[in-house]
């Protein structure tokens, strides 16, 4: 059994002011199989933004659960709070 059967690819999404401050759209990421979009908001250190309002959508659909493990190829779009004005 070779590496790449326990590794998946996911693509990491990023909106507005978190996609400055991330110097970049759109990130591709490897990851072992069966890890969680958690594990990504860990490994970025995106947990103080997930407690003040950050939105996480995964493979479209936000307020998926996060702690599900991860398809091989899945979206996980990282949704700034909306300001009015």
């Amino acid at each position: 059994m070779g590496e790449g059967d326990l590794a998946i690819k996911v693509k990491m999404l990023f909106f507005g002011p978190l996609a400055e401050s991330m110097g970049q759209r759109e990130i591709e990421v490897a990851l072992l199989q069966g890890s969680s979009a958690r594990d990504l908001i860990d490994r970025f250190r995106l947990t103080p933004m997930l407690d003040s309002g950050l939105r996480v959508a995964i493979d479209g659909i936000v307020g998926a659960d996060l702690d599900e493990s991860l398809s091989d190829t899945s979206e996980i779009a990282f949704l700034p709070p909306v300001s009015g004005g």
